[in-house]
């Protein structure tokens, strides 16, 4: 039996560069990798795949992407026996938070190490790019430039530990909504990435917050004004910067206080009926 955390992740900035041959969208993000995770334990069994989630309503079948993990490391390694997944949700369901990404990541994780396969690290990034374009980074974790679809990434220096916020109000947000909707509204305006990693590059972590920019914000806000509402209740409640992350609708705030942050928590759920979650910036994956 092993036991391994998916991490959460926010997008610092989140650009789109353009259309491409395969369909996909050609992206320049920042992640960063949050303390916020799910436990995922795994233990050997027979035969096949069976998987629990103590969330109810998730699949809990082919369906849920840990499992489509594990199958895919069965099939890859031509493995002999089978599985058991018990899922400990801590990351809210579509949130722009990659939850299922990170279980997906743990899975593979998982499996490595319960059937000491010793695929490196390069190999299951490559299975995870299989499944979703977040599972690589969700695998390797810290701050990272991804681009192409998400898959292509650059390690850079961990972003300086920051407590965070995150705040997710009661709507649902279609991912592909959200990219078709920018592709028919693009905004003007396009994050600095190359600013924002000089600055990372210094620590500067106000530099940084300065510098945080989603090109899909405007238009999923347009559509739930709650995120901005929501955008606007951090910054008075001290934030060094409020954005929304990925393809949303999870608001998240940064904050240089440990109190600051626990007050700000503390406020969202006493005024608003967003699903709350005060946490902090992690490394990369072991540290």
């Amino acid at each position: 039996m092993v036991t391994i955390l998916g991490r959460a992740k926010i997008n610092l900035t989140l650009d789109i560069l353009g259309l491409r041959d395969d369909g996909y969208h050609e992206i320049a993000t920042v992640m960063q990798s949050l303390a916020l995770a799910d436990t995922l334990t795994l233990t050997r069994q027979e035969e096949g795949i069976t998987l629990t989630v103590d969330l109810p309503g998730l699949e809990a079948d082919e369906r849920n992407l840990a499992h489509r993990a594990a199958a895919l490391v069965m099939r890859e390694c031509g493995l002999r026996g089978g599985v058991h997944i018990a899922i400990t949700k801590r990351i809210p369901v579509a949130a722009g938070l990659a939850g299922g990404s990170a279980d997906a990541a743990a899975a593979l994780r998982g499996m490595n190490e319960l059937y000491a396969l010793g695929l490196s690290d390069d190999r299951l990034c490559a299975l995870g790019a299989q499944l979703g374009s977040d599972i690589p980074f969700a695998l390797m974790g810290g701050t990272v430039l991804a681009t192409g679809r998400g898959e292509v990434m650059q390690t850079l220096p961990d972003f300086p530990m920051t407590h965070v916020v995150l705040a997710k109000p009661p709507v649902a947000v279609s991912t592909p909504w959200a990219y078709r909707s920018y592709d028919a509204h693009p905004p003007e305006f396009h994050p600095d990435n190359a600013s924002f990693l000089e600055a990372l590059e210094r620590g500067d972590r106000m530099r940084c917050a300065e510098l945080v920019c989603n090109v899909l914000e405007p238009v999923t806000e347009t559509a739930h004004p709650v995120i901005a509402d929501y955008r606007a209740r951090m910054r008075e409640h001290g934030a060094l910067c409020a954005m929304m992350s990925g393809s949303g609708p999870t608001v998240f705030g940064l904050f240089a206080e440990e109190r600051a942050a626990a007050e700000a928590a503390e406020a969202f759920r006493l005024e608003t009926d967003a699903a709350v979650h005060l946490t902090c910036t992690a490394g990369k994956y072991g540290e």
